[in-house]
C-alpha cells in the first residue's frame, strides 16, 4: 500500500502543524483527452496536482516539505507540478527553512512533452542555490521513485533515506521490457539494493526517517554548546599511572614519563582490541550514520556519521579498524566518500572531524585503475582549502597516502601511540635495506612516532594511554572525545578566513626552520 502525501506529512510533522502554500496550479496548453486525464486524477487523489507543498513543525522545529502524490497520475511531474516544486524550494531558500521532500513518481509527465521533462534542470537548479546558502535538503524516497524525478531532486539531498522496499530507479521496468523485449534484472531497483551500493544512506520507515531530520537538523543548525565540566581528572586512571602524573603539566616531562619507542608504538598500535572510531562514536550523541558516496560506491572500511562530540556538532570521517584486514583495505571508494563528507561539511558549514587509522591503501589493479592515487591528492587539496573547521584525529596507524588523505587540517591530535609514516615500517625497511628486520630502527630513524610529530610541527596535540589504550578502552576514548570537543569549541569562535589563511600558513612552512 503506498503512502499518499498527506498521510506522509501527519507521520512526518508535528500534529496539526501542516501549513499548505499551494496556489491553484499554473496553467498549460492541454487537448481535451488530457484535461480529462487531469480531472480524474484529481477526483480520485483528491488533490489537485501530483505535488503538496508547505510547511510544519519537526519535534518544535519550523521546516519546508514538498511531497509527491502518486494517486495523481502516478506522481508524474509536468510544468504545473514543476512550477509548484520550484516555488517552495525558493521560498524555503527565503525564509532560510530546511526542506525536506520526499518524491514517490513514475518520472516526467508524457501528455506534455519534453517542456515537461526539461522541468528537471530549473528543479535542480533552485535546489542548487538552497544548499549554496548553507539550508538543509533531505531526501526520502517512497514506492516508487523513477525516471528524471529520481534523477533531479530525488538524488540531490545532503541525506538520502528511502521507504522500506520500494521501487527505486532511472528506467522503469516496463518501459526496460517494451525497449529492450527482456525484463530488467530482478533485485536491482530496489531501496536496499541501492543502499547496499552506496546509493543512499538508509532505509527506514517514516517515523524513523522523522528521528533521523531531528537528530542530522541538531547537528546541522543548532550551534555548540558550552563545553560541560570535566567529567574527571584526564591524567587520572585505574592503573596507578595517573595518580603518578596528577598535577603534571602535558609538556616535555609527561612525554618524557610516558616515552616508547617508535616500534613499540607500531606494535601497540595493531591490537586487535585497541579502541577505534566506532569507540568515539559510542560516547557522541545526535549520531546519524552516512552510507557510501552517493554515486554508487560503498567502502566497509570507513565509518562516516554526524555526531556531537560533548555539544559540538561535527561530521565524522574515519577508519574502521574492525572493517579492515589484510586481504580489505580502504580503495578509492573510500577517499570519494571521505571527498563527500568534506564537501558536506563547507556545504552545511559544519566542522569536520577525519579519524586516522590505517595500515594502508589498497594495493591491487581495481585501486590502481579506479583511481586511488589521484583521489588521495584530492583530498588532501580539498582538505587544504575547505571552508570550515577541520580536526585530524590520529587514532593508530597512520600508514601511507591513505593516512595522509585525512591529515592536513586546522589541529592535529594524536594518541600517545598514533605515528604516521610513508609506508608501513617494514616496507621502508624493504626499500633501504632489501629487508623486513630493519623495521624498528627504519620507524626510529623516520620520527614516526607522536612525540616526534609534535616536535615536528605535525601533531598539536598528544592524548595519552596509560599505557595502552586498549588496556583502558573506555577512559582513553572519553578522554579522546573531550580533546575533540576541546578543539571544536575554539576553531568555531574563529572566522573561517582565518582558519583558511592560518592552515595554509602551516603547511607551507612544514619542515623549515624557525629562520627560514
Amino acid at each position: 500500500m503506498k503512502i499518499s502525501a498527506r498521510e506522509l506529512f501527519g507521520e512526518l510533522l508535528d500534529p496539526g502543524s501542516f501549513v499548505s502554500w499551494d496556489r491553484p496550479p499554473v496553467s498549460v496548453p492541454v487537448s481535451a483527452r488530457y484535461e480529462e486525464e487531469l480531472q480524474a486524477a484529481a477526483a480520485t487523489a483528491g488533490v489537485d496536482e501530483s505535488v503538496l507543498t508547505g510547511e510544519g513543525l519537526l519535534r518544535g522545529r519550523r521546516v519546508a516539505v514538498i511531497a509527491c502524490e502518486f494517486g495523481f497520475l502516478a506522481g508524474s511531474i509536468g510544468i504545473a507540478a514543476g512550477e509548484r516544486i520550484v516555488s517552495a524550494v525558493e521560498r524555503a531558500t527565503a525564509q532560510g527553512l530546511p526542506l525536506l521532500a520526499s518524491p514517490t513518481s513514475g518520472g516526467t509527465r508524457m501528455q506534455e512533452g519534453t517542456i515537461a521533462f526539461v522541468q528537471m534542470v530549473k528543479v535542480a537548479g533552485a535546489l542548487a542555490t538552497h544548499k549554496a546558502a548553507g539550508h538543509p535538503y533531505l531526501v526520502y524516497l517512497r514506492n516508487p521513485t523513477m525516471g528524471g524525478v529520481f534523477a533531479s531532486w530525488g538524488s540531490l539531498g545532503h541525506m538520502t533515506f528511502a521507504e522500506p522496499g520500494a521501487l527505486i530507479g532511472f528506467l522503469g521496468p516496463r518501459v526496460y521490457k517494451a525497449l529492450y523485449g527482456r525484463s530488467f534484472p530482478e533485485g536491482v531497483q530496489t531501496a536496499e539494493n541501492l543502499y547496499r551500493n552506496g546509493v543512499i544512506d538508509g532505509v527506514v520507515p517514516v517515523p524513523v526517517f522523522r528521528r533521523i531530520v531531528h537528530r542530522a537538523l541538531t547537528v546541522f543548525l543548532d550551534g555548540p554548546l558550552p563545553l560541560p565540566e570535566k567529567e574527571s581528572d584526564p591524567n587520572r586512571s585505574s592503573n596507578g599511572v595517573g595518580d603518578f602524573l596528577a598535577g603534571h603539566e602535558e609538556g616535555p616531562a609527561l612525554l618524557d614519563v610516558l616515552d616508547v619507542h617508535a616500534w613499540q608504538s607500531v606494535l601497540i598500535s595493531r591490537r586487535a582490541d585497541r579502541p577505534g572510531t566506532r569507540e568515539l562514536l559510542r560516547h557522541a550523541t545526535e549520531r546519524v550514520p552516512l552510507s557510501g558516496t552517493g554515486q554508487g560506491e560503498l567502502d566497509r572500511t570507513i565509518v562516516h556519521a554526524l555526531a556531537r562530540f560533548r555539544g559540538q556538532p561535527c561530521i565524522v570521517f574515519g577508519h574502521d579498524r574492525a572493517g579492515q584486514s589484510p586481504d580489505n583495505t580502504m580503495g578509492p571508494a573510500a577517499l570519494r566518500e571521505a571527498r563527500r563528507s568534506m564537501h558536506l561539511a563547507a556545504e552545511l558549514r559544519v566542522p569536520l572531524v577525519l579519524v586516522i587509522d590505517t595500515a594502508g591503501a589498497s594495493l591491487s589493479r581495481e585501486a590502481e585503475e579506479r583511481g586511488l592515487a589521484p583521489e588521495i591528492a584530492r583530498c588532501i587539496a580539498d582538505l587544504v582549502t575547505l571552508d570550515t573547521p577541520t580536526v585530524s584525529v590520529l587514532l593508530g596507524q597512520g600508514s601511507g597516502g591513505g593516512a595522509l588523505a585525512l591529515l592536513p587540517c586546522d589541529r592535529v591530535l594524536s594518541a600517545a601511540n598514533g605515528w604516521l609514516a610513508p609506508l608501513p615500517p617494514e616496507g621502508a625497511s624493504a626499500i633501504v635495506y632489501r629487508d623486513t628486520f630493519h623495521a624498528p630502527q627504519l620507524a626510529a630513524a623516520q620520527r614516526i612516532r607522536a612525540s616526534d610529530l609534535k616536535a615536528d610541527g605535525i601533531v598539536d596535540r598528544i592524548v595519552h594511554e596509560y599505557p595502552d589504550a586498549a588496556d583502558e578502552p573506555v577512559d582513553f576514548a572519553l578522554r579522546m572525545v573531550e580533546a575533540i570537543a576541546e578543539e571544536l569549541a575554539g576553531l568555531t569562535a574563529t572566522p573561517v578566513e582565518k582558519l583558511v589563511a592560518d592552515r595554509h600558513r602551516r603547511y607551507r612552512r612544514l619542515g623549515l626552520s624557525a629562520e627560514s
